[in-house]
């Protein structure tokens, strides 16, 4: 679950940290107040897109961290399988936004983008009015079922979509190579020359970069010897260093025999004229040798043009030229045995689809199975959230094969009674579609390991007797699983075990955003405040204590 939030130069947000407790955590506050920016910076750290300007003004970078407390086994597996170790059963995700970049970390070690939304799956699931409209395209409806139906169906899922891509594979390839006979003999002309040209050039890794060096130093041949010509002249035996060297070795000959200590020098001496030697003997060789190599670098310019253009025709590198040369061999065999892999193809995709048929049909009959507790169930939570008269099924219809198998999936609904059943797009209302979603979540929750849920906005348009039923759900789920909720109802936030309340502070004209627990009579006062709004009398202050030994009540159950 989640244990702790800190951020720190976040919009409005100067710095806060907040520790949550499991169960149902609640936080209110007046609007402007800066809840959003608390579920935005949350997502922020899960790793999605970072608003323009979120950084505070004036700071110089903005910093979101989450700690999670890890007690499933299953899910430590899995972290363990993306290479991440806990300490102490506990994660340190951490975001850094500086300018236009953002550093992430999961206990002190840097992530990518996609490790850190693998992660993100594991552990917290969000709920948002984003999220709401994704239940209206039918595309999401199959992905909510096998979700309901995961523990029976993942490895058979995982094989279909195997199956389906070897199919289609085959069935690509086939496309790609069937043709005529005159195309195909144009294709096997190309194919010749190309693989011809590729082999006769006999282009060898590495070839082309040391090419390159030899010809940088034969087309400077000339300023080479012009300078080394200079250097012999200053260190040679003839009125150069060498020379000089050569009249010193003579003298310290004459007194080395006065003084040990001498001796030393005289052997220092020695090995410089003998090092200055060999440095004249190697620069004269290279000398010589320049005189004779005139004609390679001719040589040398033509073998780089003719690599330079085979890698200009076929890849920038060694690497690519190879890749394209067996890729051609390879299509060039494909149309020489043209008659016999057409054959070959056509058995696989056959067979093929065959075994997709059949492991397309077991999924299907798992999910229409998963899709009959899943009408009941999700059924049974929309009645419990005031839709006394609602219908729910799931329309399964067989269509072309796909990485999910041959099924289209989609969720009819009738809320009032007399109604047909419909698409869900053709009938629920803002507050309607919140309630199903949330319908969704707490029956999903029973088949998923995510420890923590977070609803944002998930009393949009509800109220009353509705708004009652919305908090009791949340209570149940809370039961099983810690969930953090943001609301501007009194029904809702009178259910909290822990209530926080996220206030606006204006200091020295600048304003920021700060939350904090609260203790039992200040959330009295909270709650009173969102009945009564700008006056509290008696009689609301009353009506919040009503409604907290009500939701107390409920939980005791």
């Amino acid at each position: 679950m989640l244990l702790n939030l800190h951020v720190k130069n976040m919009a409005i947000i100067d710095e806060i940290e907040v520790d949550f407790n499991d169960g149902l955590n609640i936080m209110t506050g007046e609007t402007g107040t800066g809840k959003s920016i608390i579920i935005g910076s949350i997502n922020i750290a899960l790793g999605k897109r970072v608003p323009k300007d979120i950084v505070r003004t004036g700071a110089e970078y903005g910093l979101v961290e989450l700690l999670f407390s890890i007690e499933n086994d299953m899910i430590v597996k899995e972290l363990e399988e993306l290479g991440i170790e806990l300490s102490d059963n506990e994660l340190l995700i951490s975001r850094k936004i500086v300018g236009n970049r953002s550093i992430t970390k999961i206990n002190g070690e840097n992530i990518t983008g996609t490790i850190l939304k693998k992660v993100a799956d594991l552990l917290i699931d969000i709920h948002s009015q984003h999220e709401n409209q994704k239940l209206l395209e039918k595309k999401y409806h199959i992905e909510t079922l096998d979700r309901f139906a995961k523990n029976d169906i993942a490895e058979l899922k995982e094989n279909v979509k195997k199956l389906y891509n070897e199919f289609n594979h085959n069935k690509q390839e086939l496309k790609e190579i069937k043709t005529d006979d005159e195309k195909r003999l144009r294709e096997i002309s190309f194919l010749e020359f190309v693989v011809n040209e590729i082999e006769s050039v006999n282009f060898k890794d590495g070839e082309d970069a040391l090419l390159e060096e030899r010809y940088k130093v034969l087309n400077n041949m000339s300023n080479i010897c012009e300078g080394l010509n200079e250097i012999y002249g200053h260190t040679s035996d003839n009125n150069g260093a060498g020379n000089d060297i050569s009249h010193a070795v003579r003298i310290i000959n004459k007194i080395s025999e006065y003084d040990e200590r001498i001796e030393e020098f005289k052997n220092q001496l020695i090995d410089i004229e003998s090092i200055l030697s060999e440095f004249n003997k190697n620069i004269s060789d290279y000398m010589l040798e320049a005189d004779d190599c005139s004609s390679e670098l001719s040589e040398v310019e033509e073998r780089l043009n003719i690599i330079n253009n085979l890698k200009a025709k076929y890849g920038n590198s060694y690497e690519e030229v190879r890749k394209y040369y067996e890729e051609s061999l390879e299509k060039l065999d494909k149309y020489r045995n043209y008659d016999v892999l057409i054959k070959e193809l056509e058995k696989k995709i056959s067979d093929n689809e065959k075994e997709l048929k059949k492991e397309s049909e077991k999924l299907s009959e798992l999910r229409k199975k998963a899709a009959k507790v899943l009408e009941k169930e999700l059924t049974e939570a929309l009645m419990d959230l005031n839709f006394p008269d609602v219908r729910f099924s799931i329309k399964m219809e067989e269509t072309e094969y796909s990485q999910n198998g041959m099924d289209d999936v989609e969720f009819i609904i009738a809320t009032n009674p007399g109604e047909e059943l419909r698409p869900l797009s053709k009938i629920v209302s803002g507050g309607e579609l919140s309630r199903i979603m949330l319908g969704f979540k707490s029956v999903l929750a029973k088949f998923e390991a995510i420890d923590t849920l977070i609803f944002d906005e998930i009393d949009t348009g509800i109220s009353g007797r509705t708004a009652q039923k919305v908090s009791e759900r949340l209570e149940i789920i809370s039961k099983s699983r810690q969930v953090i909720c943001i609301t501007h109802l009194p029904q809702i936030a009178a259910m909290a075990d822990s209530h926080y309340v996220i206030e606006k502070i204006v200091e020295a004209d600048r304003t920021s955003s700060n939350i904090r627990r609260l203790d039992d009579e200040e959330s009295v006062s909270e709650v009173a405040r969102i009945i009564g709004g700008a006056k509290i009398t008696e009689a609301v202050m009353t009506n919040a204590k009503e409604m907290i030994e009500l939701a107390k009540s409920i939980k005791s159950k």
